[in-house]
């Protein structure tokens, strides 16, 4: 793991909150348990992206049965484990095993059929999964993934606390994935109790910030757990400042370049037209997406 310790990017003008959000409780695959933070109604409001699960508990029978073979086409998955051991398998051959602060970073494009199953039967399963958009041209372009163990995410230090860096750039550290299209940035900040946080933000990307221990505040919003902040587009912020509370704090502050595409989903396929999704579900039953 690749570790710095930086100075803070000095923000002038911090994002606001636009609003709060609470996570609808859902289940999916063969019947996990989980928070669904960013929803379909939110699409366009947090282009590029398009959905952001949270899944968290100790109970086997919440998350045991994981979620078999399933297609996907048109965008990218983005699993990020906290803790626990969750196996991928797919139709191109590839298999790996997610494991504690690891990310498996999964391009579907044209089509791929994959399985992540629980390699536990006990104790703790927790992370994220984020859906982020592929821009039009590059919908069609072949699956690929990447597993990046957590050795493999830098770190950057810094007063009060650290920021792992999964994608984009903070405090000069780049992050472990990159993307020319929507050029992502996610990040993992842990806070001790009353740190500050800086990021620098182009002013039009759409960003939002997740609390999942702990709490924190952005100017003037108190940002209790488990709810989404999204953050206004404020022509004249460079950036956002998050202050922790009373107590240790972790959130994911993630940002990203709007497509300002047409979105057309139907379940595990994003196109920009009907008549795509239409050829989606067909090269599906066809045996297509491998």
């Amino acid at each position: 793991m690749s570790t710095a310790t930086l100075d803070s990017d000095r923000i002038t003008r911090t994002r606001a909150v636009e609003r709060l959000v609470t996570g609808q409780a859902t289940s999916d695959g063969a019947g996990v348990k989980l928070t669904r933070v960013l929803t379909q109604n939110l699409q366009r409001r947090l282009d590029p992206f398009l959905m952001l699960d949270a899944f968290g508990t100790d109970n086997p029978d919440d998350y045991i049965a994981g979620f078999p073979a399933h297609p996907h086409r048109g965008f990218e998955t983005v699993t990020y484990m906290i803790a626990g051991r969750m196996r991928h398998k797919d139709s191109a051959g590839n298999e790996g095993l997610l494991t504690n602060g690891g990310v498996q970073w999964m391009t579907a494009g044209r089509g791929v059929i994959h399985s992540e199953i629980p390699e536990q039967e006990e104790g703790r399963m927790e992370g994220f999964q984020l859906w982020l958009n592929l821009p039009a041209k590059d919908k069609m372009i072949p699956a690929w993934y990447r597993d990046i163990p957590s050795s493999e995410i830098p770190e950057a230090r810094f007063d009060g606390g650290t920021v792992r860096v999964i994608a984009g750039e903070s405090r000069g550290v780049r992050g472990a994935m990159q993307r020319d299209g929507t050029q992502p940035v996610y990040l993992d900040i842990h806070l001790e109790p009353g740190a500050r946080f800086e990021q620098s933000l182009p002013a039009d990307h759409n960003a939002f910030v997740y609390v999942y221990r702990g709490g924190l505040s952005i100017g003037e919003t108190v940002v209790p757990v488990q709810r989404m902040a999204i953050l206004a587009n404020t022509p004249t912020a460079d950036g956002v400042v998050l202050e922790a509370g009373a107590e240790p704090t972790r959130a994911l502050l993630i940002a990203g370049r709007p497509l300002g595409e047409p979105i057309a989903q139907h379940g595990p396929f994003v196109m920009n037209t009907q008549a795509e999704l239409i050829q989606a579900v067909r090269d599906f039953q066809a045996g297509k997406l491998v």
